[in-house]
């Protein structure tokens, strides 16, 4: 079954305004009419260079950025019709992963507040009636249970971002979009920050944790090899467009699309 919908998404940013007055001079279209879906634990990878529109989709599918036109059904619901209440709710569902992990995290914030944080914004009923020490006893257990699940020490939870190298941030990241047990991650360039081996291994924590918590992802990357091994489809972005998309052997093997070949041909090629 298909979480995800997206029907003919369009993005148009203005271009500045003219010195001579009349409003912007002209538009950039950087969704395109996007149209494709993705299904209930699976992985679409999303591939394209620099400025394909890659990031822009991803985050209006969210609903972070308002398309110009189109709709987005999540669970069949409109997303780009519901209340500003009932986004709120549905945002608990969906979550993202950015590229910089620094830059993602409040440095004033300690990591267990920081991770607590969702759990306290979408807190429901019995969480409000509840005593502040029952509250704040529960919060943490939570915690420090997300932290074991992306390889930190609950010892991490009094400590600050800058206290941790560019890998463990961005698991504090990825512990923090999964307090709410979400159903949909987009994913955005979450490993072109770090180190190959270090994003290796944060790649490796993504799969185990979509099996582990039954997790349907949008993974964003200019990165071919990432995405083949992560993959179960890819889509490929070229100037706004999805010009090409298929299962991860079909777009790998037999790429359709001049761009798609010219993605596959600039990947490095690993002598043995």
């Amino acid at each position: 079954m298909s979480l995800l919908e997206i029907r003919n998404l369009t993005k148009v940013f203005p271009l500045g305004e003219s010195i001579f007055g009349g409003g912007a001079t002209g538009e950039v279209r950087a969704v395109d009419d996007v149209s494709f879906n993705i299904e209930s634990g699976e992985t679409v990878g999303l591939v394209g260079e620099s400025g394909s529109g890659k990031s822009t989709l991803g985050r209006l599918i969210l609903r972070l950025v308002e398309p110009t036109s189109g709709t987005v059904r999540f669970n069949r619901q409109d997303l780009l019709a519901v209340s500003s209440g009932e986004m709120r709710r549905l945002r608990s569902q969906m979550q993202i992963i950015f590229q910089d992990p620094f830059g993602s995290l409040d440095p004033r914030m300690r990591v267990e507040d920081i991770i607590s944080e969702p759990l306290i914004i979408h807190r429901n009923t019995a969480n409000q009636e509840m005593s502040q020490n029952k509250k704040g006893s529960t919060l943490r257990i939570r915690v420090g249970e997300l932290l074991r699940a992306v390889g930190l020490d609950e010892s991490a939870m009094r400590r600050f971002p800058h206290e941790f190298s560019g890998g463990q941030r961005q698991r504090i990241v990825i512990a923090r979009a999964l307090a709410l047990r979400p159903k949909f991650i987009v994913a955005d360039e979450p490993v072109s920050a770090l180190d190959v081996s270090v994003g290796a291994q944060v790649v490796n924590l993504m799969a185990r944790l979509q099996r582990d918590f039954g997790l349907t992802y949008l993974f964003i990357s200019h990165s071919m090899p990432v995405v083949r091994y992560l993959a179960t489809r890819i889509a490929v972005m070229y100037r706004g467009k999805i010009v090409e998309i298929g299962t991860t052997e079909q777009i790998t093997s037999e790429p359709k699309h001049p761009y798609t070949r010219s993605l596959l041909e600039a990947t490095p090629k690993v002598a043995v």
